[in-house]
């Protein structure tokens, strides 16, 4: 297996990752790549460059996906920067296998790519895991630092509800890192209105821990 291929397809747990950019509108102050280059069997998810639709598929070949829960989409960047890719691959996923697909997402697909795509997801993938954390746009970009400013967050509370008719799971994740009550209940009511379930999550600097677990959550 080449160095690509390690850090393009990865195991944590009994979770497959695909890494397939390390571009992201975004620089949130909680984000792992931060912290870390290495996340369970990818030793350095920074990539070189972004590997080709082959050579994402040469990357899972290496594994058997009937061993693993679920197959995510989750890296050093934000997946639907290359929704074409991503799609290309659920494709080519589901004609081999029936396994589970989840893609983390910042939920701001639609201003990366320019055009309404919840519905490009419809039938391709499982879950959709988009990241909220904050329950302003202003309270948003002073944690995420989106590109978009106070754009970002309307953005992705009308692709979180478009999306859920047609994905059937979605969730909206809040990184608790010392959040106040009150802000975690503002975000859970936002996600309400979006028709998503609303989960918080723990925040970490590393995942050494965190793969010790039976069932691990990168997001």
């Amino acid at each position: 297996m080449s160095d690509l291929d390690r850090n393009v397809a990865y195991v944590l747990g009994h979770t497959l990752y695909l890494n397939i950019t390390n571009r992201c509108p975004c620089a949130c102050d909680f984000c792992i790549r931060t912290h870390s280059k290495s996340v369970g069997s990818g030793d350095n998810l920074w990539l070189d460059r972004e590997p080709t639709q082959t050579e994402i598929m040469v990357a899972l070949s290496h594994y058997d996906l009937s061993q693993y829960r679920e197959l995510v989409f989750c890296g050093y960047g934000e997946p639907t920067c290359r929704l074409d890719d991503l799609l290309w691959v659920c494709k080519k996923v589901r004609a081999l296998r029936d396994i589970p697909i989840r893609v983390n997402t910042n939920g701001l697909s639609d201003l990366i790519n320019g055009r309404n795509t919840a519905s490009s997801f419809q039938g391709l993938v499982d879950t959709i895991s988009v990241s909220l954390n904050a329950s302003t746009p202003e309270g948003y970009v002073a944690l995420c630092h989106p590109k978009y400013g106070l754009e970002a967050l309307p953005a992705i509370l009308k692709f979180t509800k478009e999306v859920v008719q047609y994905v059937p799971e979605v969730d909206m994740t809040v990184v608790d890192n010392g959040t106040p009550k009150e802000e975690l209940s503002a975000c859970e009511a936002l996600c309400r209105q979006t028709g998503a379930h609303f989960r918080v999550r723990r925040y970490i600097t590393t995942y050494e821990e965190e793969a010790k677990k039976p069932d691990p959550q990168i997001s």
